[in-house]
């Protein structure tokens, strides 16, 4: 156990998953996203094995945005077209992706969860923030839905995570959905893909449960408080916060990890 030394707990070991836990959760709930691109980072800093890093956090991503979907759910903020495609394309494409982890690292995926995590982030910034209110356009195309499912089911699998980190961006980008019912849309989608992750990591004997235990004790409560916090809160300042948010996190973990 990377928290153990001679037979002895490290206790502050434990405790920074834990803590880790608790910021993820919340920014998972808050931003719509499992917190997996978040957590490998950092539960890597602390000292964590890459791989074991990569998969850990993604068991608790279920409960987890399954909890913090909810409070959109009751506030009818989830697109139930757009969660159908995305499940019903991404759970293969997450299910191959998790697969190719066999022939690929741990190190190099928490560098690429961070790069991909600071494009999204700075494309976001840039993008023009919605109004408050929700408004619903003409539905999003059966092709655009179909690529935007694989892709974030590909990349949910190989980089271990919900895929929330890239289903909000390409939400909020190719299927022009308003910031709130990105968010909520993309909890639901990303409380299904990480089952497939969480099977195949774990038959390839990438996911430590003492781990999983330790981060989901803090990580799932908080996940709801953070979905409330951005209900409460006005779509354009949310969206600008979010970009700012994703931006700086993927530039700090990545300084730690290089």
């Amino acid at each position: 156990m990377p928290w153990a030394h001679d037979g002895d707990v490290d206790v502050s070991t434990v405790l920074a998953v834990i803590g880790i836990g608790a910021v993820v959760g919340f920014l998972g709930g808050l931003f719509g996203k499992g917190g997996s691109a978040i957590a490998t980072p950092l539960l890597a800093t602390i000292g964590i094995p890459p791989i074991v890093a990569v998969a850990s956090p993604l068991p608790a991503v279920v409960p987890g945005t399954f909890v913090a979907a909810s409070a959109y759910w009751r506030s009818r903020l989830i697109d139930r077209r757009v969660v159908m495609w995305s499940v019903a394309v991404g759970v293969p494409a997450t299910l191959l992706g998790a697969y190719l982890t066999r022939w690929i690292g741990g190190g190099p995926l928490v560098v690429l969860t961070e790069v991909v995590v600071v494009a999204l982030g700075v494309r976001v910034m840039v993008r023009p923030g919605e109004p408050d209110e929700i408004s619903y356009g003409e539905p999003a195309p059966r092709v655009q839905l179909a690529l935007v499912a694989a892709s974030v089911g590909l990349v949910s699998g190989l980089l271990a995570n919900g895929g929330g980190f890239l289903l909000v961006p390409l939400y909020l980008l190719v299927l022009h959905l308003p910031i709130k019912e990105a968010f909520g849309s993309s909890l639901a989608v990303a409380s299904v893909l990480a089952v497939p992750g969480t099977i195949v990591h774990a038959l390839l004997g990438h996911i430590d449960w003492t781990i999983v235990v330790l981060f989901g004790i803090s990580a799932i409560p908080l996940s709801y408080a953070g979905a409330r916090v951005a209900l409460r809160t006005n779509s354009a300042r949310l969206e600008r916060l979010y970009g700012v948010a994703l931006v700086a996190l993927g530039l700090g973990t990545l300084a730690f990890t290089l």
